[in-house]
């Protein structure tokens, strides 16, 4: 069985521009899906971005969507967006 070559596409770089986003500024897709593989890594075992006690937790009932919730309302998600724009 012969091996594939990978092939890579040149693609052209667009520019990361530095703007901050509230919560408000995602749509509930865009939301759903940061806060949903946010909490996939925590129930795996990421390590909490929030400085959370175990009291918060509790109430919390330990669940890692709604940590991830917590965290993304703080604005502290490691997760960018990419939005891509028409006629690139």
């Amino acid at each position: 069985m012969a091996a594939k070559k990978a092939t890579t596409k040149a693609t052209k770089k667009s520019e990361v521009s530095e703007e901050i986003f509230n919560a408000s500024d995602f749509s509930k897709y865009e939301k759903a899906r940061m806060v949903g593989s946010r909490a996939l890594q925590l129930s795996m075992g990421a390590p909490f971005l929030l400085k959370v006690d175990e009291k918060t937790l509790r109430s919390m009932q330990y669940n890692p969507v709604r940590i991830a919730l917590r965290e993304f309302e703080e604005g502290v998600l490691p997760i960018t967006v990419r939005r891509p724009i028409p006629g690139e």
